[in-house]
């Protein structure tokens, strides 16, 4: 395998309980790229994250993630080296946590801070991703009484901790307001320009909320790749039309994009 390669899709299906959520996906993303996932509901985002994630084996076809074999390889091993930013994983995270140990608690691969010891790199670390998305003066605060965008900055901070080799973000800016999309999306446009971050993949239903720096899209519908490529080749309307299977008309204004009905 290419080490530059950081996901490896060959041929990939995925069947659960007699339904077909992924078939025939072949997808690769090398190190230096940054690739947004697109598709409706029900599409097979979430699938392909979890493919990607080492949370789920798939029936058909082989998935390599950072050199490794999903199926013949050690996972618990395998996912202290991805970042991943989840609904599933925020709600698992206590309210009345402090900030700063949502984040640095991610060095032991723990939620919720316990017993366990953390040196002074970990805590130095906590800090400085904590500052990078502007929340540090809510260090000492509890989880629970963060708006909706500071929980999502906060859970990027923590995925960020173990300073992965592949970051995952699934909806991050799913119930935002305008502005807490507009600061998230301007945040996640510096993480992508830093050349030091890892490979990006980031699933949302909405072009509007794709940060500049992104390279790459993947569109999805039904389980199968409708279009895939370079980001400003693969987002046309002809294509986004068929993902969402009604007539768009994309609109692109330097780095960002909007669709409407056309």
């Amino acid at each position: 395998m290419d080490d530059d390669l950081v996901i490896d899709l060959d041929g990939v299906g995925v069947t659960r309980s007699g339904k077909s959520l992924l078939h025939g996906v072949t997808w690769r993303v090398e190190l230096d790229e940054r690739w947004v996932v697109l598709g409706p509901n029900g599409a097979g985002k979430t699938t392909l994250l979890n493919l990607a994630a080492g949370r789920l084996h798939p029936t058909t076809g082989a998935v390599h993630v950072l050199g490794e074999q999903i199926g013949r390889t050690e996972l618990a091993e395998l996912r202290t080296r991805i970042g991943i930013t989840t609904a599933a994983v925020a709600e698992r995270i206590p309210a009345d946590e402090r900030v700063h140990d949502v984040v640095v608690t991610a060095a032991w691969s723990v939620v919720g801070r316990w017993r366990e010891r953390y040196d002074t790199m970990d805590e130095i670390r906590a800090r400085a991703l904590l500052d990078q998305f502007g929340v540090a003066g809510l260090a000492d605060r509890a989880y629970g009484t963060l708006s909706e965008g500071e929980r999502k900055r906060v859970q990027i901070a923590r995925a960020l901790m173990t300073d992965p080799e592949l970051m995952l973000l699934d909806e991050p800016a799913a119930g935002l307001d305008l502005g807490g999309r507009e600061d998230l999306v301007a945040r996640l446009a510096e993480l992508a320009y830093d050349p030091d971050a890892p490979a990006l993949v980031l699933i949302t239903h909405h072009v509007e909320e794709i940060p500049p720096g992104f390279t790459h899209a993947l569109l999805l519908r039904e389980g199968t790749i409708v279009a895939q490529g370079l980001l400003g080749e693969t987002l046309t309307s002809e294509n986004l039309s068929k993902t969402f299977g009604l007539p768009l008309s994309v609109e692109r204004a330097g780095e960002r994009f909007t669709a409407r009905a056309a």
